[in-house]
């Protein structure tokens, strides 16, 4: 059964994370979305994508449960070098606009995949948590770099260290989001504006996207590659493994 759900519509192709219970993903998900933006690279009738979450969750990033399902001899480089970072990179050579259209939390590999988005509208009651460090792992998925990039230096460690939450208020004083509206009026406001979108100069559009992506992002690949070695190395930690078990067992970790 899929878990993402497609629809295009006037040049706009809507994506809709669809995995309850907490749209957490799966490499069976992971492969679908990077189907899915590969065709829409290539199609001519899409203009603009729209990213967003099924029910009242954006995405709670992997799926913890699949990771555990190794006993511990998933490496993490090879798992992010096949999902995530392949992701992050079609989502910003993507010569389309991309809208995350944020409905709810946004943690882990979903923040960094919404963070690879090109704008980004949030509901009021969202909230963003990088989560890496709740299970001894380290930021991936890009979030190492479009973070600060994003907020700056100093708060994307605070926020990375402390795995505190970033409120919806917050995120937009701060540029994290774009926008930020009312539940009953993402749709709506994230239809409106990717209709703008569809109508405007295309060419241009590839252009300025290559234009941001040069001048801002020249290092994104090199970054995620060292990502995914930081990732191996804190991977086999036994931080990892007691951040894990307590994740599952509702507890604090108790490192030593």
């Amino acid at each position: 059964m899929s878990s993402l759900k497609t629809e295009l519509t006037d040049g706009i192709l809507t994506l809709t994370i669809d995995r309850p219970k907490a749209n957490a993903f799966d490499l069976a998900l992971v492969g679908e979305l990077q189907t899915a933006f590969k065709q829409a690279a290539r199609d001519a009738q899409t203009h603009v994508v729209i990213l967003t979450g099924a029910g009242r969750i954006f995405g709670a990033g992997q799926d913890i449960e699949e990771i555990k399902a190794h006993g511990g001899n998933l490496s993490f480089r090879e798992h992010l070098l096949k999902t995530y970072h392949p992701l992050v990179l079609q989502i910003r050579q993507i010569e389309k606009p991309v809208i995350a259209a944020i409905n709810g939390p946004c943690a882990g590999a979903s923040l960094g995949i919404g963070l690879a988005c090109d704008i980004r509208i949030a509901v009021e009651e969202s909230w963003f948590k990088v989560g890496f460090s709740g299970i001894g792992l380290v930021p991936d998925s890009g979030v190492s770099l479009l973070l600060p990039a994003l907020i700056g230096l100093g708060r994307a460690a605070e926020f990375a260290l402390t795995n505190d939450m970033i409120s919806a208020e917050q995120a937009l004083a701060w540029g994290l989001v774009n926008h930020v509206v009312p539940a009953d009026k993402l749709i709506a406001e994230s239809n409106a504006l990717a209709a703008r979108l569809a109508a405007g100069p295309h060419t241009a559009f590839a252009l300025t996207k290559r234009a941001f992506n040069k001048a801002v992002l020249p290092s994104l690949e090199t970054v995620l590659d060292y990502e995914a070695h930081l990732q191996e190395i804190a991977g086999r930690s036994a931080e990892h493994q007691e951040g894990v078990a307590a994740f599952l067992e509702k507890r604090l970790p108790k490192y030593r």
